[in-house]
């Protein structure tokens, strides 16, 4: 599939020129993604030509198995033995990890040899770069030893010991790729929501803006007993709650706080939403306009920082698992007033964007560009991300 030029694709010489290059065609990179909303696994097979747009060459989608999703979000909270747990995770989704690489080499007809590296991000446990840690549980050895190609991990860290937030990581990808001569928003939509703020002839912003899936996922699977609320259709029957809906926005200064900012389960939790619910002062809403008035917040809060901090912004582009979410779809673009479409309008479908970006940050450490700007993470300034672990 070819997808949309980019403005910036990495081909000069590595900054360090006297390291190890890495072998197979410099050209081919693995991207891999599990998010917040832990529900599976995407993985590209992309060829990242200079000068030329993306090619996809094959994508797969794993679920993400049952058991290692509850450990994954127990790993979350604090709890018994967590060392110990963290560690057999990582390794479980390393292995997971590895099913995705081989299906994609056989779709594509590759052998390893031929892919430079996997840019493998693992899954976010703990984010708390106000404390300067930030944990996502990977075991890219064993990724490496599993595949035979090169693991391109760890792209938080740097940033973060840079005094940034280390997130969002996908801005200068966006800028990359999706880059436009007028005001442009890029909306991620996992189980936490970012925005990149692209405007002609400045450097690309970005941050987080609070829950995107995360609470309509839980709030579903708690009340409907499924994994999600597919379109939007259980929230459809409810009633938007609005004195609910202010008091959750008021009652939490994280989003009032202004860029660079990031956030993850740490903060929004089922935990944060029973709290609040519990000191609702109005007559207790019935489950079906709680879910309608979560998908309201995930709409009116993204909009809100849009609107904040680029009023001139003409359009909106989503990606990630809520550009498939018709009615969360509906309710960004009665928020935003502007139109909103899912990435796939520009030639790049919405559940590749992160992989995608992941493969396009393992080439950025490979060739010694730096990823990580201040203009989004308030880092003191750019940081090459990542580590490199050899097959």
């Amino acid at each position: 599939m070819q997808i949309l030029p980019a403005a910036f694709l990495l081909s000069e010489a590595p900054v360090n020129s006297s390291a190890p290059r890495p072998q197979g065609n410099p050209a081919l990179y693995i991207g891999l993604m599990s998010g917040t909303s832990v529900d599976g696994v995407d993985g590209v097979l992309v060829r990242l030509d200079a000068g030329q747009a993306p090619h996809v060459l094959a994508s797969a989608s794993l679920p993400m198995p049952e058991n290692l999703r509850r450990e994954l979000l127990a790993l979350n909270l604090s709890g018994d033995d967590e060392l110990a747990r963290a560690a057999l995770a990582a390794n479980a989704l390393a292995r997971l990890y590895g099913q995705a690489v081989a299906a994609l080499l056989q779709d594509a007809g590759l052998a390893a040899n031929a892919v430079t590296a996997i840019g493998a991000h693992g899954q976010t446990v703990r984010h708390r770069p106000d404390s300067g840690y930030t944990v996502q549980l990977n075991a890219p050895a064993l990724l490496a030893e599993l595949t035979g190609i090169d693991v391109v991990a760890d792209f938080r860290s740097r940033d973060v010991a840079a005094g940034g937030q280390g997130a969002p990581l996908v801005p200068p990808f966006h800028a990359a790729i999706f880059g436009a001569q007028h005001g442009r928003a890029v909306l991620n939509l996992g189980g936490i929501a970012n925005v990149t703020l692209l405007a002609p002839g400045q450097p690309a912003r970005g941050f987080d803006t609070g829950p995107a899936n995360v609470f309509l996922d839980a709030w579903c699977q708690r009340h409907q007993g499924q994994p999600y609320d597919a379109d939007g259709r259980w929230a459809a029957t409810g009633q938007v709650v609005a004195p609910l809906l202010e008091q959750l926005i008021a009652s939490e200064p994280w989003f009032a706080l202004p860029p660079p900012k990031s956030t993850g389960r740490d903060l929004f939790n089922l935990q944060w939403l029973d709290d609040r619910l519990a000191a609702f002062d109005g007559p207790k809403p019935a489950a079906e306009d709680v879910q309608a008035t979560l998908q309201r917040l995930t709409a009116r809060t993204g909009a809100n920082a849009i609107d904040a901090a680029a009023a001139g912004t003409q359009e909106v582009f989503v990606c990630g698992g809520g550009a498939y979410n018709a009615g969360l779809m509906r309710e960004l673009a009665y928020c935003l007033q502007r139109p909103v479409h899912a990435t796939d309008a520009l030639g790049v479908p919405a559940q590749q964007v992160e992989a995608l970006a992941f493969a396009w940050l393992a080439q950025a450490f490979l060739m010694g560009r730096p990823a990580g700007v201040p203009e989004v993470t308030g880092a003191r300034g750019p940081r090459i991300l990542g580590a490199r672990y050899p097959a």
